[in-house]
């Protein structure tokens, strides 16, 4: 009997410490705050480069907010939330991940016109991006 309350404490406390672990996972490889990173440059991006589109500033500030939550909410310290902001490295990754995926969606660097073409097709289908554009 003994052998098997400890053979069940044993299994708790691997359930437990991996769901510790896994919440310790490079908060780059947590999808919905990597790709809400993306969804946000590349708002940001169509904005700057469309004069006729502007970002949603309250919006986006909000979302990025959310995202933070988000990343609380998994067991990340503000500590690391705020390591994985400051990483330039990573900033320079996504940077160029949103601009791969906004020249699959049709924009040319340099063509303002393409730009605007992407953000507005991205408001009107009420993606992520979209969302965050006006």
């Amino acid at each position: 009997m003994k052998k098997l309350a400890l053979i069940a404490v044993l299994a708790f406390a691997t359930v437990f410490s991996a769901g510790h672990l896994s919440a310790q996972t490079a908060l780059k490889d947590v999808p919905k705050v990597r790709d809400g990173i993306i969804f946000v440059g590349m708002a940001y991006e169509i904005s700057e480069q469309c004069s006729d589109i502007d970002a949603r500033l309250f919006r986006g500030l909000n979302y990025l907010q959310s995202l933070r939550r988000h990343a609380r909410d998994l067991g990340y310290s503000e500590a690391e939330i705020d390591a994985y902001i400051d990483d330039d490295d990573e900033k320079d990754r996504l940077e160029g991940i949103a601009r791969a995926q906004l020249a699959q969606l049709g924009v040319v660097p340099g063509q303002e016109a393409s730009y605007c073409t992407v953000g507005r097709a991205q408001m009107d289908a009420n993606t992520r991006v979209g969302w965050l554009l006006r």
